[in-house]
């Protein structure tokens, strides 16, 4: 798939504010500081797209961004940011688990895990109750250029082992970079894939 035009289309406090129209969806959750704001640009091919920052927590809304006319790219807050109050946090969670569990649009999260670290309660929790919720997911491992390839591979297998004490099936995974585009056609290939092209 080759991305020819991605604009930024709307942020919604809440689910009934999403877009009315019934385009694909495909959204990109993950902790915060994952380096998601990154992924998306990169994937886009468009710097500034959606808003980095280097203060972890700053995603509070629903993002749609449009998609060569033809599917959106939702970017949904981060979880577990410690710093937000705990009226926040219930916020957002109430927001994210409304969206994930009642948006017919949806057809694929793509859950954000740093390939740096060990697997993390947080993380592990809410890809469970995806699988209990029955909403489709695929795992996006970034930051992959900090490490060498041999690193990669140990830790990859080691946080898809970690799922064996309770999934029979693992989901499809990816390995990317921001940095060296890393995954990119993987990804969009994916997504092509999903949308029945």
């Amino acid at each position: 798939m080759e991305i020819k035009t991605a604009f930024f289309s709307l942020s919604s406090p809440t689910l009934s504010k999403c877009p009315k129209d019934n385009k694909p969806e495909f959204a990109f959750i993950g902790r915060s500081n994952v380096g998601k704001s990154s992924l998306i640009n990169m994937l886009c091919n468009k710097k500034g797209l959606a808003k980095t920052s280097s203060t972890p927590g700053k995603t509070l809304l629903i993002n749609h961004f449009i998609i060569n006319n033809e599917w959106y790219l939702v970017d949904l807050p981060g979880y577990g940011y410690a710093k937000q109050s705990k009226s926040i946090q219930n916020k957002l969670e109430q927001m994210i688990s409304q969206y994930l569990l009642m948006r017919s649009q949806l057809i694929n999260v793509f859950v954000l895990i740093d390939i740096r670290h060990e697997q993390q309660k947080i993380d592990r929790e809410f890809i469970d109750w995806l699988g209990e919720s029955r909403i489709p997911f695929s795992i996006v491992f970034t930051k992959a250029d900090k490490l060498s390839s041999q690193k990669i591979k140990i830790n990859v297998e080691k946080w898809l082992n970690a799922m064996m004490d309770r999934w029979e099936e693992l989901p499809p995974y990816f390995i990317t970079s921001s940095e060296s585009k890393l995954g990119r056609q993987e990804l969009l290939e994916y997504i092509e894939s999903c949308n029945g092209k």
